[in-house]
């Protein structure tokens, strides 16, 4: 069993030529309305690759809510945990250039009214992988990461955007994931340097580091390595990062180790980067499957 607890949003994305600089304005070519939130986004993602995903966060009572709820639901997330509260549903506009690269603004709203105490002990046991991220508010993050470590289950950071936790509760994390971005302002937070070692030896968890085309580095306590990103044609970056955490979540919820977890995750994250969209570049395991397959024989 995976539980995501995070943001539910709907994506506004703008197709653009080139990404907008700071008090220009720029005709898009095009608006599309998807589902997206990073917590939704990887649990879509986790579902799609084949495990059992309870959804936990909250959406506004508004016209929004439907399309923000349309990718778990035909992915086969369990919603019973999603409340509806009356601030609006949280909101991201997404611009993407002809070059695959992005800005995205969000507006937090209703995911911010998301509670840890919507999660329930019997759902934090040891069978159970829980996935947070930054988009809630991080005081109830903080707790939930506490009384899931608490419970015996294992927990996964994705500390997107980055934002700070104390750092027994950092300490509590399982398997800390975080771009280069992200990894730089950790580092710079806590004072060490910011590659996977360094984060790990100070953090006592593994760290995962993504590293766009160049692959993903991580270290743990049982060893390190580095996992080459598959060469494709990138189209749109969006969602990739989630695209990882939730088939590495999936996988090693399965009883694979870690390195086989990291590679399949990469694998499912390049595929995602092929298609336009945050939900809907998401693969199913079959293509996964099939891209892994592909990879061995080369």
């Amino acid at each position: 069993m995976i539980v995501v607890f995070g943001s539910i949003n709907l994506d506004m994305i703008f197709a653009m030529e080139d990404l907008p600089l700071a008090g220009q304005t720029l005709l898009a070519r095009s608006l599309d309305l998807h589902p997206g939130g990073k917590g939704a986004n990887q649990a879509v993602a986790a579902a799609r690759d084949g495990a059992a995903v309870t959804m936990v966060g909250a959406v506004g009572g508004d016209g929004l809510k439907e399309t923000a709820l349309d990718g778990l639901r035909g992915a086969g997330v369990d919603l019973s945990r999603v409340a509806v509260t009356d601030r609006a549903t949280g909101t991201a506009a997404v611009c993407t250039d002809a070059a695959g690269r992005n800005q995205i603004v969000v507006a937090g709203g209703a995911n911010l009214q998301s509670r840890a105490d919507q999660v329930e002990d019997a759902l934090l046991s040891p069978d159970t992988t829980l996935i947070v991220q930054m988009e809630s508010d991080p005081g109830e993050t903080a707790a939930l990461i506490l009384r899931a470590r608490r419970l015996g289950a294992r927990v996964i950071l994705n500390l997107a955007p980055a934002a700070p936790l104390p750092l027994p509760v950092l300490k509590s994390v399982d398997i800390l994931v975080v771009n280069e971005d992200e990894a730089a302002w950790l580092g710079n937070h806590l004072g060490c340097a910011d590659d996977a070692a360094s984060l790990c030896s100070l953090l006592g968890g593994t760290v995962i580091r993504t590293l766009g085309g160049d692959g993903v580095e991580w270290s743990s306590v049982d060893g390190s390595g580095h996992q080459p990103a598959p060469a494709v044609a990138v189209r749109d970056t969006t969602g990739a990062g989630d695209c990882f955490v939730g088939v590495l979540a999936a996988e090693l919820d399965r009883g694979r180790p870690l390195a086989a977890a990291i590679r399949r995750a990469a694998c499912a994250a390049s595929l995602s980067c092929t298609r336009a969209g945050g939900q809907a570049s998401l693969p199913a395991a079959a293509e996964t499957d099939a891209a892994l397959g592909g990879l061995a024989v080369a």
